[in-house]
């Protein structure tokens, strides 16, 4: 079975104005890592200050070490072959952006890539997990998860991958959330509502619930 974990830094929220400006996908086949796949896109423009601030990638590095959008748009159709799992931690959000991607460069076929993959989102699950907050550092600090440098996507999708681990060795119902995406009934479903993902309302927990109340069953 082949597994990737992903994740995005991007220059703001908003799905289609706003750009990747870094894709890592940490790729798993048959249990094992296979490739650590991280590339910066040049997008050819300066970033907002806030971005900079907070994921500590600069202008300079986009223009020395980033690849064009086209290019990690081919690698994602590449990678993204029919039935993998795709996980990330508010997918709906990574999901989204990745769609856009696809969408600018294979307008014809975007639709048929993503939805021809499974996807997880672990807040989702940790919410069933565990009481509020639900961001990757809470996940990593209530599993005992050594800290990485958060906002940097392979050092996020790394601290994912074990994350998932911890969360595996706890209960092992992770399959029961493929396809399965929370959402908080307050803000409603951000971005688009993709055809192939159950949308279902979720509320906050106090912590581990039954197997029998998890969201995918109600």
């Amino acid at each position: 079975m082949k597994v990737i974990y992903f994740d995005t830094e991007t220059t703001g929220l908003d799905f289609i104005r706003n750009e990747i400006i870094e894709l890592a996908m940490l790729i798993v086949e048959d249990g094992r890592i296979i490739e650590e796949y991280d590339r910066f896109i040049n997008i050819g423009k300066d970033l907002p200050q806030k971005i900079i601030d907070i994921t500590g990638i600069t202008d300079e590095m986009l223009i020395m070490e980033g690849f064009s959008e086209k290019s990690v748009a081919e690698d994602l159709k590449k990678h993204l072959t029919p039935g993998t799992l795709m996980i990330a931690h508010n997918c709906q959000f990574d999901l989204s952006f990745i769609y856009y991607l696809l969408k600018r460069h294979y307008p014809d076929e975007a639709d048929s890539i993503v939805g021809n993959l499974d996807w997880i989102d672990t807040v989702t699950v940790l919410k069933d997990r565990k009481e509020f907050p639900h961001k990757l550092i809470d996940a990593v600090k209530h599993y005992g998860i050594e800290e990485v440098n958060f906002h940097r996507a392979i050092d996020d999708t790394k601290a994912l991958y074990n994350v998932v681990q911890a969360m595996i060795n706890e209960r092992d119902d992770l399959e029961e959330y493929i396809n399965v995406f929370g959402y908080n009934p307050k803000w409603g479903v951000s971005g688009p509502k993709f055809p192939f993902i159950e949308y279902k309302r979720q509320y906050f927990n106090k912590g581990m619930v039954p197997p029998g109340i998890i969201l995918p069953r109600k």
